[in-house]
């Protein structure tokens, strides 16, 4: 993901610098980028350091060390933001975490459930273990298995997300990725541009776009058609500085403005 989120300066052009101000400006005083309500968190830490990397700016490293030390082994947090710690860690250099903290980190992990579960905990878990420097045994049954959460409607979930995770993952563990899943994504672009988050959802977010066209990518289909479109709806949510998440939010924030990113690397290269 962050691979391609580097190619979203190709379409930002002079953009990019006032988004890179934006993310740079989200982190507190502790070392930490603020959630919606301003307090350090996490789960927006990640978004905010990937994103000034895909704009090929240097993360604060050093303001944010101490604020990721103080989690120590992550005892105490949930899945999601035990994952977000495993991966702001890997955002500040391979041998950031220390081989200690990363086994410490992994154990945390272990104890949540080891890779089972739903396609969301699957693929949080198969990341965080990546980060940490490990990997799992047996990939592409780990792959197969997946399937198992399917639905009938080819999708996994009901939700573009989950199906653009359950496909992506597939396709990174070695898999091939289900085709009813596939068409199912398709068939959630709009034609005025975004994908909806499930069908009967009244509006596109970019959330969901931008996981859609990631998970599109994988698995080789077709998205040049769609390039026009997506690129007018993300300029929707353009405020001059980030990106917002729907045309039913107003608020800019690190997670959404690194979608933006990660959407229009993807369609720099349709």
């Amino acid at each position: 993901m962050l691979q391609v989120a580097r190619l979203a300066p190709n379409l930002l052009q002079e953009a990019a610098e006032p988004v890179g101000r934006f993310l740079r400006d989200q982190f507190n005083d502790d070392g930490g980028a603020r959630d919606r309500a301003g307090t350090s968190d996490l789960y927006y830490t990640v978004f905010a350091l990937e994103g000034l990397i895909a704009l090929q700016q240097e993360p604060p490293a050093e303001k944010v060390r101490p604020y990721l030390e103080g989690f120590a082994d992550g005892a105490g947090l949930d899945l999601v933001h035990l994952t977000c710690l495993a991966r702001c860690w890997a955002a500040l250099g391979p041998r950031a975490i220390g081989a200690r903290r990363a086994a410490m980190v992994a154990e945390q992990l272990r104890k949540q459930g080891g890779g089972n579960g739903s396609v969301y905990q699957q693929f949080l878990m198969v990341g965080a273990i990546e980060d940490l420097g490990a990997a799992f045994a047996e990939p592409r049954k780990l792959a197969a298995g997946l399937l198992q959460h399917q639905s009938p409607d080819g999708s996994f979930g009901g939700t573009t997300p989950t199906t653009a995770a359950g496909v992506t993952l597939i396709h990174h563990l070695g898999g091939e990725a289900p085709p009813p899943a596939v068409e199912w994504l398709l068939a959630r672009a709009r034609p005025e541009g975004g994908f909806l988050p499930a069908p009967d959802s009244p509006v596109p977010d970019l959330l969901s776009t931008a996981t859609a066209l990631h998970a599109l990518a994988a698995a080789h289909a077709p998205i040049g058609a769609l390039k026009d479109p997506m690129l007018d709806f993300l300029d929707t949510l353009w405020t001059g500085k980030g990106f917002c998440g729907s045309w039913a939010d107003d608020v800019v924030d690190s997670e959404y403005t690194y979608y933006a990113l990660l959407a229009l690397g993807h369609l720099s290269l349709s």
